[in-house]
């Protein structure tokens, strides 16, 4: 688990907590969106609010294998996986040769995230 400064539209906040997690699954990509969607649901987040602003939880779907996918609720890979550290760090510990479906290795693109400050605080 990592913690991290605000990203994005809301800076004035608590930092965030992080991590990232690899499930096997036979689900969609709608499908499993549903369901991270329930997730949230059941611990408290309400839909709408402030975009990037406080919320007790946030499930993204950042990769389905090499599947690439688009609709008005999903993009895979998730649009922004490549350019927030706070992602990047905890995905690539699952697997520091992760790749995108078109073969950009993760690891190319995390020396230009510096600034972003990402301190592991707990093992999960």
């Amino acid at each position: 688990m990592y913690e991290t400064e605000p990203q994005g539209e809301v800076t004035d906040q608590p930092d965030f907590l992080n991590a990232c997690l690899e499930v096997e699954t036979e689900l969609g990509p709608e499908e499993l969106l549903d369901e991270c969607k329930a997730v949230e649901n059941d611990l408290g987040r309400e839909p709408g609010g402030v975009r990037h602003g406080p919320r007790p939880i946030d499930v993204d779907l950042l990769l389905l294998g090499d599947v690439e996918y688009s609709s008005e609720r999903l993009t895979l890979p998730h649009r922004d996986v490549q350019n927030r550290r706070f992602v990047l760090v905890p995905l690539l510990e699952l697997d520091p040769a992760l790749a995108l479906p078109d073969g950009t290795r993760l690891d190319e693109g995390l020396a230009r995230l510096e600034g972003q400050r990402v301190e592991r605080v707990a093992d999960l």
